[in-house]
C-alpha cells in the first residue's frame, strides 16, 4: 500500500518536510516513489505538485492525517468534496 506522508529533511532544530509517496513498509527516511511537495512548519509554507498528488491518489495512495490536513488547507480536496455532496 502506498501512502502520502512527510519525510524529514533539514538540520537540527530546523526541520523541513517533503511530502512523498512511499510504501507503507518503508521507514520515514526510506526510499520514496516520488516527491510531490514540501512543508515548512516554521515559515508555514507549503508547495504541492498537484498533478503528481492527483496521480498517486487516483492510483490508490492514502494520505496520512497530517498530509491530509496540509492538502485540505491548500484546497486540493475542494473539488472532490463538491462531487461527493
Amino acid at each position: 500500500m502506498v501512502k502520502l506522508r512527510l519525510k524529514r529533511c533539514g538540520r537540527k532544530q530546523r526541520a523541513v518536510y517533503r511530502i512523498v509517496a512511499i510504501d507503507v513498509r518503508s521507514r520515514r527516511e526510506g526510499r520514496d516513489l516520488g516527491k510531490v511537495g514540501f512543508y515548512d512548519p516554521i515559515k508555514n509554507q507549503t508547495y504541492s505538485n498537484v498533478p503528481a498528488i492527483l496521480y498517486f491518489l487516483e492510483k490508490g495512495a492514502q494520505p496520512t492525517g497530517t498530509v491530509y490536513d496540509i492538502l485540505r488547507k491548500a484546497e486540493l480536496f475542494k473539488d472532490k468534496e463538491k462531487k461527493e455532496l
